[in-house]
C-alpha cells in the first residue's frame, strides 16, 4: 500500500476516533441527565407516598372520631332517658338502680369525651404534618418540573448533536476499507472506546508499553496501518 494511502486511512481513522470519543462523552452526559431525571422523580414520589400515608392516617383518625362522637351522643341519650324516668319511680330500690345506671352512663360519657379529646389532638398534629408535607411536595414538584424542562431541552440539543455526529461518522467510515473499519470497531468495543492512539518516544500512548524498534521504524515508512503488539490498538506517528 502506498504511503499516501496509509496516511489517508490513518487520517480518517483519527477523525473517526475523535467523533467517537466526543459522542461517547455526550452519551455519558445524556445518561447522567436521565439519571438526574430519575432521581428527581424518585424524590417527588417519596414525598408523595408520605403525603398519601398521612392522608390515609388522617382519614382513619377522623373516622374513629366520628364513631366516638356517635357513641357519645348515644350515651347522652341513655342518660337523658334514664334521668327522665326518675320522677315516675315509686320504689327506693328502683330509684337507686336508675341512679346507678345514670352514674355509669355519665362515667362512660366522660371516658368517651377524653378519648375524643385525644383523637382531636392526634388529628390536629397529623393535619399539621400533612400540611407541611403537602407544601414540601408542591415545592419538590415545582423544582422537579423546572429542572426537567431544562434537562429535556438539553437532551433535545444532545440528540440533535448526536444525529449530526452520526451522519458525519457514516460519511467518514464509508471511506475506510471494510476490513480496517471492522478492525477499528472491534478495538473500539474492547478497549474502552479508544482504538487509535499516537506512538510517542517509542511507546504506545494507549497502553504505554515500549514498541519494538522494528514496529516503530515501520511507522516512519507508512507502508500499512500498524497496530501496537501489546494492546493491538491502531497506532500513528506524528512527525516533528
Amino acid at each position: 500500500m502506498e504511503a499516501k494511502d496509509v496516511q489517508e486511512q490513518m487520517r480518517l481513522l483519527k477523525d473517526l476516533q475523535d467523533i467517537d470519543t466526543a459522542a461517547r462523552k455526550i452519551r455519558l452526559d445524556r445518561q447522567q441527565m436521565e439519571q438526574e431525571l430519575g432521581s428527581l422523580d424518585a424524590e417527588v414520589e417519596r414525598v408523595r407516598v408520605m403525603v398519601t400515608g398521612l392522608r390515609e392516617g388522617l382519614d382513619a383518625l377522623r373516622a374513629e372520631r366520628r364513631e366516638l362522637g356517635q357513641a357519645l351522643a348515644l350515651e347522652r341519650d341513655n342518660v337523658a332517658r334514664a334521668e327522665s324516668r326518675l320522677p315516675a319511680i315509686k320504689t327506693q330500690k328502683e330509684y337507686i338502680a336508675v341512679l346507678k345506671e345514670v352514674d355509669t352512663a355519665k362515667k362512660m360519657n366522660r371516658d368517651i369525651e377524653e378519648r375524643i379529646k385525644g383523637k382531636d389532638a392526634e388529628i390536629a398534629a397529623l393535619d399539621q404534618d400533612l400540611q407541611e408535607k403537602e407544601k414540601e411536595l408542591a415545592e419538590q414538584e415545582d423544582k422537579a418540573n423546572a429542572r426537567r424542562a431544562l434537562i429535556e431541552e438539553q437532551l433535545a440539543e444532545i440528540d440533535a448533536t448526536l444525529s449530526s455526529r452520526e451522519a458525519e461518522r457514516a460519511a467518514i467510515a464509508e471511506q475506510i476499507p471494510l476490513v480496517t473499519r471492522k478492525r477499528y470497531q472491534t478495538l473500539l468495543d474492547r478497549r474502552g472506546g479508544i482504538a487509535v492512539v499516537e506512538a510517542r518516544q517509542g511507546a504506545c500512548q494507549g497502553c504505554h508499553m515500549q514498541l519494538p524498534p522494528q514496529v516503530f521504524n515501520s511507522l516512519f515508512r507508512q507502508e500499512e496501518v500498524m497496530s501496537c503488539p501489546h494492546c493491538h490498538r491502531l497506532i500513528f506517528l506524528i512527525r516533528q
